[in-house]
């Protein structure tokens, strides 16, 4: 599988490999952001590794993805064995951006803000986001400047700063980053 692996993500252009271990003791820290595990379970990697910024797991038990949630990675992701190449490489381009990557059938029930899907207003404050705030909140998303923000939304850029700040203080973020991150994970923005 790792030969597999390694012949499928070779020809990738923004991914390099920096190795292919049988063992978690042999990473090499320093040269890898995204760990892809394909044929030893997280639950053997004993500690988080310095240098690697998050990990990405190819199997089919959804215990798996506990395993990843407890051990506080910055940024997992877990697919079955079987995904497509699109698939990996999305989830590995995913997963080195910082975010949590995973099929339905792998995380129910296991995700923290699963639990409050019932009212996703609850992480975020007591006011819901205006359909422009949500605008600008897809915007950022897809990584644009303010500048850029208010150029396809036809408004100034001073309003662009004004409609963030109203997000900051609504989803009760204090960056950029992280109201993407909570906008995700309310559901009010998709990538």
């Amino acid at each position: 599988m790792r030969a597999g692996l390694r012949e499928m993500l070779s020809d990738q252009q923004d991914i390099r490999i920096a190795g292919v271990v049988r063992e978690a003791q042999d990473i090499d820290e320093g040269e890898t952001d995204v760990l892809v595990m394909a044929s030893v379970p997280p639950s053997q990697v004993n500690r988080r590794l310095d240098g690697v910024y998050g990990i990405l797991v190819l199997t089919d038990d959804p215990e798996e993805s506990r395993v990843l949630i407890q051990a506080g990675w910055r940024a997992w992701g877990i697919l079955p064995p079987a995904c497509s190449v699109d698939e990996l490489i999305a989830a590995i381009q995913a997963v080195g951006e910082g975010l949590w990557v995973g099929t339905p059938a792998l995380v129910r029930g296991m995700l923290p803000f699963e639990r409050n899907m019932n009212n996703p207003a609850e992480e975020m404050g007591p006011e819901p986001l205006t359909s422009r705030e949500q605008e600008v909140l897809q915007r950022l998303a897809e990584g644009l400047a303010n500048k850029q923000i208010a150029l396809q939304l036809g408004i100034s850029e001073h309003t662009v700063k004004f409609h963030l700040s109203s997000l900051y203080l609504k989803l009760n973020a204090s960056s950029r980053t992280e109201a993407v991150r909570k906008g995700l994970n309310a559901g009010l923005i998709s990538l």
